[in-house]
């Protein structure tokens, strides 16, 4: 044995408490084992965001009661590509998690946008209802079909409100010939439509210059997007308008999952649903404290009432439509937490 390493063990023994018999010691390593399940998760949102943070606690919850056995090593801020490139990595097993917004994932299961129905949720109350109840179980079951395993709580992103340049919105008669930017998602480009409003769908690296030369008058996203893209500089009025809710599915590719053995499953299980259940306060606290600033920065805000709207997208067709389009029954699950839509 050379004097480094015999003074490496020497060190090593030093820092272990004190034991009752040389032999304890016998075959204790001298660097830690490395874990037998390494997991990697994917995500497009930065370290600082709630969702990460919560993760990250996440983390280390299951390092901890796994003793070392599980690992799981987050990749934040669209490390590993874009959305596309991440539900396709998770789906061959080269990501572990990914946490695909309701629209994302709709592309693969189209039942998963039912969440994203205009002027379906009042607010919080009525959302967690859904998604917590028999609503997500039906929207879970259908994400197992294509070889993935969905967790039982969402994590929130948020509810979408619109900003005008122009005079606030107070109802639906103010949506007539607004030109409003609108994601590339053909159920957000329906409702526009369906309220007599011009939609345009840009990506969101336009909306700032869009709004600045007018090409288009209003936009809607959560209020913490308004805030980081600082579209106040850009906008006068924002409507609470809470027109649709969007979440983020906790997923995992399907045939990793089953790998884990199951009290390895239940410590993650465990750890990442409570972690989504502390982020949802996490936003619902940011967007109080994101409305402060910007109503401080200028953004006059009003809250208008959804009856407006839901009678006009009613007379429309358009509840009808999707009902068609999402089916009867997660239609039916959607109005026994929101009320009567179509």
């Amino acid at each position: 044995m050379t004097s480094l390493t015999r003074r490496t063990m020497l060190k090593a023994l030093a820092a272990t408490p004190a034991i009752g018999s040389a032999g304890a010691v016998i075959g204790m390593p001298l660097v830690a084992r490395a874990a037998e399940y390494e997991l990697k998760y994917g995500n497009n949102l930065p370290m600082t965001h709630p969702l990460n943070v919560r993760a990250q606690e996440a983390a280390a919850r299951v390092e901890a009661e796994s003793k070392g056995r599980v690992v799981i090593k987050i990749f934040p801020n669209n490390q590993l590509g874009g959305d596309t490139d991440m539900l396709s990595q998770v789906r061959s097993g080269g990501l572990t998690f990914f946490t695909p917004s309701a629209l994302v994932i709709a592309t693969l299961v189209p039942v998963a946008a039912i969440n994203a129905v205009g002027f379906a949720f009042a607010d919080y109350d009525q959302v967690w209802k859904a998604m917590d109840g028999k609503l997500g179980a039906h929207v879970r079951a259908a994400i197992s079909k294509v070889g993935l395993h969905a967790f039982e709580k969402m994590w929130d992103n948020g509810f979408r409100q619109m900003t005008t340049s122009g005079k606030p919105i107070e109802s639906a008669a103010d949506m007539d010939g607004l030109k409003i930017r609108v994601p590339v998602s053909p159920l957000s480009i329906a409702m526009f439509k369906a309220l007599s409003a011009a939609p345009a769908s840009l990506q969101f690296s336009e909306v700032y210059s869009s709004l600045q030369t007018r090409i288009v008058d209003a936009q809607e996203n959560p209020l913490p997007i308004i805030q980081v893209a600082k579209l106040y500089e850009v906008q006068k009025n924002c409507a609470l308008s809470n027109h649709i809710w969007d979440g983020f599915w906790f997923i995992a590719n399907g045939r990793s999952w089953k790998g884990l053995p199951p009290d390895l499953q239940t410590i993650v299980s465990n750890a990442i649903n409570d972690a989504g259940v502390a982020q949802r306060g996490d936003i619902k606290a940011l967007n109080q404290s994101v409305q402060a600033d910007l109503t401080a920065k200028g953004l006059a805000f009003n809250q208008p009432s959804p009856d407006s709207f839901r009678a006009k997208l009613r007379d429309a067709g358009f509840y009808s439509e999707w009902k068609g389009r999402f089916g009867d029954e997660a239609w039916g699950l959607l109005e026994e937490a929101v009320g009567k839509l179509a």
